[in-house]
């Protein structure tokens, strides 16, 4: 069975692309790649880009980008999608050339977001290496592909039918939390190179499709490290240091200057499928990550 590889790259509508490049390389410690008054792609790694940003009020999710190891199963993929009834559409050389791919498909998600599925990513030269300003050590990426997203659900039966079905990720697991405003309902997935989750949903009520994104660093003190500079910055932190039992993630969550969150961790699971076991969580952290109200 044809199945992606990893999340590759994620696209975001920004509105002070200033305000984020400031963020991402003093804050997160990503280094800027390309930058024009109405777009800024950011560096992780080898990669011409992890992120891009395009100028756009909305300050929300506008794409997930996931690759393929090789063309025939992309286009096995792509086929099977089609025949299930998903909108896959061929995109054309030009768009191919600027997400710096050899071939690309997209497909719209039941959220409003889009879906972009490729292969044959470009590498930068060594004379090109990821530098970053702050870090320590370095980000985990390569075979586990960017990190994570949480996109939130307006339907959350179509939204899981849709990850399982049409994009084929497995489940990781489940967290099921008696909250002060019910129950929150959060479904995980992975994809076949075993990152705990590339993806993740839970139906909330938010004016916004994305809820956080996840950047993971080598390094435990690198978590601190940014922690204290999103202090020093006067910056909201969202949820503290704490510690996820699903994925084993420790992590705080800050606000970024679209109003979505950061999650910036260290030490999450790398599922082996050939032994594990879905699980359902009743709690989102065994310890800390105190909730601090979002702030506009």
């Amino acid at each position: 069975m044809a199945e992606i590889s990893n999340l590759a790259y994620v696209g975001l509508a920004a509105s002070d692309l200033d305000a984020w490049q400031s963020f991402a390389e003093d804050i997160l410690g990503l280094q800027t790649g390309v930058r024009t008054p109405d777009f800024l792609s950011l560096r992780m790694d080898e990669l011409p880009y992890r992120f891009f940003l395009e100028h756009n009020d909305r300050d929300d999710l506008s794409v997930a980008g996931w690759t393929f190891d090789t063309e025939g199963e992309l286009e096995a993929f792509v086929a099977d999608a089609r025949e299930k009834g998903a909108a896959v559409t061929l995109q054309g050389k030009e768009a191919a050339q600027n997400r710096q791919v050899e071939r690309l498909y997209s497909c719209p998600d039941p959220n409003g977001y889009t879906h972009e599925f490729s292969f044959g990513v470009e590498r930068l030269p060594l004379t090109q290496a990821f530098r970053s300003k702050v870090l320590q050590s370095q980000f985990v990426t390569g075979d586990l592909g960017v990190g994570h997203i949480l996109p939130l659900s307006r339907n959350a039966d179509e939204t899981i039918r849709f990850y399982r079905e049409i994009l084929k990720l497995r489940v990781s697991d489940y967290i099921r939390q008696e909250t002060p405003n019910g129950v929150l309902d959060a479904n995980f997935f992975h994809t076949r190179t075993g990152r705990h989750h590339s993806i993740a949903t839970a139906q909330v009520s938010s004016p916004k499709i994305l809820n956080h994104l996840m950047v993971q660093v080598a390094v435990m003190d690198d978590v601190g490290l940014a922690y204290d500079r999103c202090i020093q910055a006067g910056l909201h932190i969202a949820a503290e240091l704490g510690h996820h039992p699903n994925d084993h993630m420790f992590s705080f969550y800050v606000q970024s200057p679209s109003g979505f969150n950061i999650e910036y961790g260290w030490g999450g699971l790398v599922i082996d499928d050939a032994d594990w076991q879905v699980t359902c969580f009743t709690q989102q952290s065994d310890w800390g990550h105190k909730r601090n109200p979002q702030r506009a």
